[in-house]
């Protein structure tokens, strides 16, 4: 989350702690959730759940609220946090990646807690891969970066032309079985919402019993399903454009759905717009493990060179942040607000976990 200089918060934002959509109680749960045997979100990476330090006390300050997360909420948080006597700060925002030290709310916020004696951790954030894109970039800050780790969640895209595309999907609901269905991608000839199926850019008609390529970018990927479904869509490719590469998160659809690279996806594209019958069959590989090579950086990941500093190299670290199993709030469903499914387990990815 980025954080902002100023601002109010709306009538509508709980002032109590209580975690209300989740990443909260992901990142706390991470860094010091007990153990869980046969921990699972839906039926993916069931095991042993356990955070990293599961005997610390975990103190949790609320800084952050619809509209973003203010500079004097987050000076508070870390003031009272340095009253309480914590040991550790882990915070899980960040700002701007050239704005001078002293300008900079959590490097003014962390220097006064490490002249006391905290360590403190920052995310590098998720704007990756371009180049300069870090935050929290002070000397005094362990800056870290996502990595990836040995298990993965595979799904595949069959195609009519006897082509098959890997990809990754938490989709845990009723497959699509082995019959081709039609395939459409609304490519420059229709509207350019189409393309990135935004709410109420499909036509049903066309739609209705297919699967529907979908560009990644503006609203989420998993509303993007939810839109190919209210048109009456069967199931859906999520297809990475030049902004997201060959990097893939896996989601919890709602709908049979895929994501693919560019790579794929462009192939994929090409095929549904000039093919006189294109089809397609999705299917779904569950969980895989002793993937190599890994770890590698993740593709969202905000990289290097420090924007203030360039001679102190940043970040500092990578630690896992893709593919996460952690604890959950009861308060959403795995996806977001529109999901009704409940889980205690959720699946995240992102340097702030």
């Amino acid at each position: 989350m980025g954080s902002t200089g100023g601002g109010r918060r709306k009538a509508t934002d709980t002032i109590s702690p209580r975690d209300r959509d989740g990443h909260g109680t992901h990142t706390a749960t991470t860094a010091a959730g007990s153990a869980v045997a046969n921990a699972t979100l839906l039926g993916y990476a069931t095991g042993t759940a356990r955070g990293m330090a599961p005997q610390a006390r975990i103190a949790v300050y609320k800084v952050c609220w619809t509209d973003g997360c203010f500079a004097s909420d987050i000076l508070a948080g870390i003031d009272q946090a340095i009253q309480d006597g914590v040991d550790v700060l882990s915070l899980s925002l960040g700002g701007s990646s050239s704005t001078p030290y002293y300008f900079d709310t959590v490097a003014i916020g962390a220097f006064a807690a490490v002249e006391r004696g905290i360590f403190v951790s920052c995310s590098a954030g998720n704007t990756g891969p371009r180049s300069g894109s870090l935050s929290n970039v002070a000397p005094w800050l362990m800056t870290v970066g996502a990595g990836t780790l040995d298990r993965d969640f595979p799904a595949y895209a069959m195609l009519g032309n006897g082509k098959r595309f890997s990809g990754v999907s938490l989709y845990s609901g009723e497959g699509m079985g082995n019959e081709p269905v039609g395939l459409v991608y609304f490519n420059e000839r229709f509207n350019s919402s189409s393309s990135i199926c935004m709410p109420g850019s499909l036509d049903p008609q066309i739609v209705r019993g297919k699967v529907v390529v979908c560009d990644r970018g503006v609203n989420s990927r998993v509303e993007k399903g939810t839109v190919v479904s209210d048109a009456g869509g069967v199931g859906m490719i999520l297809a990475n454009t030049a902004a997201s590469g060959e990097g893939l998160v896996a989601d919890s659809h709602l709908v049979p759905a895929v994501a693919v690279g560019k790579t794929e996806g462009d192939e994929i594209k090409e095929y549904a717009s000039l093919d006189r019958n294109p089809t397609a069959v999705l299917s779904f590989g569950g969980t895989v493990l002793n993937v190599k090579p890994s770890p590698v950086i993740a593709s969202f990941s905000s990289r290097g060179p420090n924007g203030v500093t360039p001679q102190i190299l940043k970040p500092d670290i990578i630690g896992p942040g893709v593919n996460i199993l952690a604890g959950w709030t009861g308060a959403v469903g795995p996806s977001g607000s529109q999901d009704t499914r409940k889980t205690q387990f959720n699946i995240m990815s992102g340097n702030i976990i």
